[in-house]
């Protein structure tokens, strides 16, 4: 088999998954023309299968597909295709097949923006061995199962939100599917995960491989949403009852939205390339006056006398404090964002902002071709 065809592609995220959902197709540049003609050529062969129940639809590997890419690739998919692991015998239950699904897409995505997810193609940062660090390239991606290798010290953090993380060059993100609406959390639990992160950067697993202190190297959320509406509800959410459910609570100091979508790909390859965000930050500042140290509110630039906040990064947080603080002194605020993020800040802010676009198309054709 082509293990550059979209049939291995596909294949290896289901593997990886467990399951999968229909939304992957487009981050696997499969068409909804073929796709049919793939699914049913699949299914023919024997290698997929369609699990259907509680009116959820996915896609699994049947024995005959998952021995085909062990016998391709056993360093890559012996980790998820042997044993007991949910990857390799996924439950029934709609919440865990639901999660499985959010995986495939999350990988899906990361696969498109082109970062490594597979365990042969990036260093057992888990493993306890010790790792060469010059011989690592940034970003890459480790799911929430890999780090559970280390067990015992796992168990508090068992419960998280999280499907992985995404080490980049300038930040680890802490990824989240939130889909529709806010998900369930645990405030505590998510804690306790960054805690576990923030010791790690610092001892065994990761001794020199950012060479800066900690200080440099923050810990970041990043909730993966559909549609970029979403990230409205997540910015207005008061957790619900007994505060179950997602709001901002500072668990983390950035909390960033991204659609997913082709605009939620460029959003991935600029927050995981620290030179582009360096660039792209300096270029949107060239125009624009210094901080004001008399305005007591979060922004980056000043506009004549008004405050600007850069929002292209869709950090949840600052967004939601430079509202607060724009309302609480009575004044208006400027922000550069992405076209396609305009709309949802602009029913946001209402009267209290304006707003200015960077052309997503344009910018994609300047800095990612």
């Amino acid at each position: 088999m082509d293990t550059l065809s979209q049939t291995y592609k596909l294949l290896s995220l289901i593997a990886m998954s467990g399951e999968c959902c229909k939304d992957v197709y487009p981050f696997l540049s499969i068409t909804d023309s073929y796709r049919e003609k793939l699914i049913t050529k699949l299914k023919s062969d024997g290698l997929i299968k369609i699990h259907y129940k509680d009116k959820l639809r996915g896609i699994r590997l049947t024995r005959r597909g998952k021995d085909l890419l062990l016998s391709i690739s056993p360093n890559r998919f012996s980790y998820y295709l042997t044993g007991n692991s949910e990857t390799n015998r996924p439950r029934s239950d709609t919440p865990r097949r639901l999660r499985l699904q959010q995986g495939s897409i999350t990988y899906a995505m990361l696969i498109r923006t082109g970062i490594p997810v597979y365990p042969d193609e990036k260093p057992a940062l888990f493993s306890g061995n010790p790792i060469v660090s010059d011989k690592i390239t940034l970003p890459l991606f480790y799911g929430a199962r890999e780090w559970k290798d280390l067990r015992s010290e796992t168990i508090k953090i068992n419960n998280s939100r999280s499907l992985g993380i995404l080490l980049c060059e300038d930040a680890l993100y802490v990824l989240y599917f939130t889909g529709d609406h806010p998900i369930k959390w645990e405030y505590r639990t998510e804690l306790r995960l960054k805690a576990f992160l923030n010791y790690h950067l610092q001892h065994d697993i990761f001794p020199g491989l950012f060479h800066k202190s900690m200080e440099d190297y923050p810990i970041r959320a990043l909730f993966l949403g559909t549609p970029m509406e979403s990230a409205r509800k997540l910015m207005e959410s008061n957790g619900g009852f007994q505060k179950s459910y997602f709001y901002l609570d500072g668990s983390f100091d950035y909390m960033h939205f991204v659609p997913v979508s082709m605009d939620g790909i460029a959003m991935l390859k600029l927050l995981s390339n620290h030179t582009l965000q360096s660039i792209l930050y300096s270029l949107l500042l060239s125009d624009l006056a210094p901080v004001n140290p008399d305005l007591s509110l979060v922004h980056d630039a000043v506009k004549g006398t008004i405050p600007v906040l850069l929002s292209y990064d869709f950090d949840m947080l600052r967004i939601s404090r430079f509202k607060t603080a724009l309302s609480f002194h009575g004044i208006t605020g400027h922000l550069i964002c992405f076209d396609f993020q305009k709309e949802v800040l602009q029913s946001y802010f209402g009267n209290l902002a304006t707003i200015e676009t960077i052309d997503l198309t344009k910018f994609e054709r300047r800095f990612l071709h």
